[in-house]
């Protein structure tokens, strides 16, 4: 499975940004995607996922109320809505991907998933 994610750039604080996820011979229908962020010298962390199965959605507690985590009808994309983007929303976000179905709660976890996406960079200036 190969990801590609897509989307980032340089805004200004409170700026918006829609970064997508597409897959490689593979749909999102089951298991689970997941979005993560690295800055670096700093481990990655955590940002928003869905259950492919369900739809239900999880995030950090950082992003809560200011990023979306969707997906396509057809599912084959998934996006990353960031809304009123904050300076320390700077870091490479990567888009990942598990094949199986797991408990919504172990989301955040990275080593939980499978495939991983190169990243993409958003930089936001105050």
């Amino acid at each position: 499975v190969q990801l590609q994610a897509s989307g980032g750039g340089l805004v200004q604080a409170g700026d918006s940004l829609r970064l997508s996820c597409a897959a490689s011979g593979r749909t999102f229908r089951s298991g689970a995607v997941g979005w993560f962020r690295q800055v670096p010298g700093q481990e990655r962390e955590f940002v928003a996922a869905i259950d492919g199965w369900t739809g239900n959605r999880v995030y950090a507690d950082y992003v809560k109320g200011r990023f979306n985590i969707s997906r396509d009808g057809a599912k084959s994309t998934v996006y990353l809505q960031m809304n009123n983007l904050k300076p320390e929303d700077t870091a490479t976000y990567y888009c990942t991907v598990r094949n199986e179905r797991i408990i919504i709660s172990a989301l955040h976890r990275a080593e939980v998933y499978d495939h991983w996406g190169q990243g993409t960079q958003v930089t936001v200036s105050s």
